[in-house]
């Protein structure tokens, strides 16, 4: 009996030790979940994670399961697995305003472990009533079906080429512009087209200022040159209808100064047709004035002459050597003005475009022409004449990439601001900024360079590039701006945008013009920066500090010729730090509204996504770089 007992307990010892050297860890080495952290948290995202505690060589699959509706999800219910060893991820595509349930777990050979549920709830899409009503611009940008004449009433903002606007005393503000337009819509139909617009997002086409006969005093004023210069008279002369400005004078008086190109060349007066070259340079452009007391009747009244491209070289010292010779004839180049009226009632006419730079002409206040009586347009006195000053240059030559000057005054800051174009317009125009305190410079750059009397560089900063956002073809030729105030000194910038070349399924893809109208910041340096995304009459609701913690796009644009900038990755995170494309720490002044990101400030407004469809609200920003080279945009990525 006693043999038994031994028996007995040694093999209930063995069966112990047989069960304590199984592979299963102890209770306390199986893996178990803390509760769920959620930071980032956004209108429709959220980042998540969990600490795991003990060993991992049994899980399967980690992740977090949500819902809206049960309290205690399981992975029956909305699963999204993480990846790699540590539990952490981004929900999204959420709804706004919404609590959401949400719980780790583990999946094992055993079964599931969850952690205990954490609740979170999303950001109010538009907790403000005003930008709960508000409705996105939904035209189409590729307007190629409607670019037809016939189809003029539902262009809005389509075949927009050199825009000039101002706002006009009946509350609406007026367009016009180039003669240019997809397939020459406006070919036959008159010149100088304007529409106009209580929002600048909807716009009324209106048709043509001037008739399609032009003027006859341009034909006289031409041959009347031509004749003191001992060459043939042309008898039908052809424009080109270019660059016009438009401003109001006064109540009930509205200027708008046109450009008249004759296609001809000097010495032949023949077309200037490659088959034609006759080495001569191209006749002078003329400048012209119209006026109108009542915009809304488009009934403008032409009142003749104002100035022409003068030469300071010889009557006779128009000889080209080859279409490949660029020592131009002309000093001044009489297209491209702008029109501004000085704080003390001095109106000037800036203009110029490739020939040696832009000149500015004081004018008469009554009559709009010259104060000063023209000199005969040969042999000009260098940069002192009555064809005007030298106030900027892009370089020292006769012939240099940059055109399209626009001066304004802004009150507020006590400066003048020449906006200009640079390089050629299908692709690589952008747009530069400098400016004086006097109507005739000098005018100085951000980096501090005088381009009034050096020249010889690029001027900056780079206001806006050709640029591309994600899920979009992008933005090339964007400038020749006009620059424009609603009388409450909120300040606007309005050009050209095209579309890149080549995109399958648009013919001629980069003829399409869209006109782009972007609102203005100015710095607290007092110097302009131009929204990213276009301007989308976006109710002016302070942003929050949480509305910019999640995901952004940002792009840097420094200056790099026919280059299309694209977006890259930034995300500001509810700790204040920030990855990606600006690295570092970030806070938010909710009083100027800008935030700065790794040591940039950034200037911020709330504006359309252009770029999703549909369209929906987001914030965006722009700055620049401390040494004023490099400009910075970005968007809020909203889903």
């Amino acid at each position: 009996m006693r043999y038994f007992n031994l028996y007995f307990f040694s093999m209930f010892c063995t069966l112990i030790l047989a069960c304590s050297n199984n592979d299963d860890p102890p209770l306390s080495q199986k893996p178990s979940l803390e509760n769920p952290v959620v930071t980032n948290l956004t209108v429709s995202s959220a980042d998540l994670s969990a600490v795991i505690s003990g060993s991992q060589t049994d899980v399967i699959k980690r992740g977090f399961c949500y819902s809206i509706t049960k309290l205690t999800p399981t992975t029956a219910d909305n699963v999204k697995e993480a990846v790699g060893d540590k539990l952490e991820l981004t929900l999204s595509a959420l709804q706004s305003a919404t609590t959401y349930y949400v719980r780790a777990y583990l999946l094992t050979s055993e079964g599931t472990i969850y952690s205990a549920v954490t609740s979170f709830k999303t950001l109010a899409e538009y907790e403000d009533p005003l930008l709960a009503q508000y409705q996105p611009p939904v035209y189409s940008d590729n307007y190629t079906s409607i670019a037809a004449w016939s189809q003029r009433d539902q262009w809005n903002l389509a075949n927009v080429h050199d825009p000039t606007v101002f706002k006009a005393d009946d509350g609406y503000y007026y367009m016009y512009q180039t003669d240019a337009s997809y397939g020459n819509a406006h070919s036959g139909y008159g010149h100088f087209h304007g529409r106009r617009s209580k929002d600048l997002v909807n716009w009324e086409y209106l048709g043509a200022t001037m008739p399609e006969n032009p003027p006859s005093w341009a034909k006289d004023k031409l041959n009347e040159y031509r004749s003191e210069m001992g060459l043939p008279l042309i008898d039908n002369p052809r424009y080109g209808y270019w660059a016009p400005v438009a401003r109001k004078v006064r109540t009930g008086l509205y200027r708008m100064y046109y450009c008249l190109v004759p296609g001809h060349y000097i010495k032949t007066g023949k077309y200037d047709d490659a088959t034609n070259f006759d080495n001569s340079w191209t006749e002078r452009a003329l400048i012209g004035v119209m006026e109108c007391s009542d915009p809304a009747s488009n009934q403008w009244v032409d009142k003749g002459y104002v100035i022409c491209s003068a030469s300071n070289k010889g009557i006779n010292e128009w000889t080209r050597s080859s279409t490949n010779d660029w020592e131009a004839y002309f000093m001044w180049n009489a297209i491209d003005p702008s029109y501004v009226i000085t704080p003390e009632g001095e109106h000037w006419l800036v203009y110029g475009s490739w020939h040696s730079g832009f000149t500015a002409v004081q004018l008469n206040a009554e009559t709009g022409k010259p104060l000063n009586e023209l000199g005969k347009p040969w042999s000009i006195n260098g940069d002192h004449s009555s064809y005007g000053d030298l106030i900027a240059r892009r370089g020292y030559g006769r012939w240099q990439a940059s055109e399209a000057p626009e001066i304004i005054y802004n009150s507020k800051t006590g400066y003048y601001y020449l906006f200009m174009a640079y390089d050629e317009l299908s692709v690589a125009y952008n747009t530069r900024v400098a400016r004086s305190k006097n109507i005739k410079g000098p005018y100085l750059d951000m980096v501090g360079k005088n381009i009034t009397e050096n020249g010889g560089g690029d001027a900056y900063p780079v206001v806006t590039h050709p640029y591309k956002f994600n899920n979009s073809y992008g933005w090339v030729g964007i400038s020749h701006c006009a620059i424009f105030n609603d009388g409450q000194d909120n300040w606007f910038y309005a050009s050209q945008g095209r579309l890149p070349a080549n995109i399958t399924g648009i013919n001629a893809s980069n003829a399409v013009m869209m006109g782009h109208v972007r609102s203005i910041r100015w710095t607290d340096e007092g110097w302009p920066l131009v929204m990213p995304e276009r301007y989308g009459a976006v109710p002016s609701v302070a942003i929050k500090e949480e509305e910019l913690v999640g995901e952004w796009e940002h792009i840097n644009m420094g200056y790099n010729y026919q280059k299309q900038f694209t977006a890259v990755s930034l995300k500001l995170n509810s700790n204040h730090i920030s990855e990606g494309a600006l690295t570092g720490s970030w806070n938010f002044d909710a009083t100027k509204q800008t935030v700065t990101v790794g040591g940039v400030k950034l200037y911020l407004q709330r504006e359309v996504d252009w770029e999703i469809s549909p369209r929906k609200l987001t914030i965006v920003y722009a700055g620049y770089s401390s040494d004023g080279k490099t400009t910075y945009w970005g968007k809020k990525i909203v889903n």
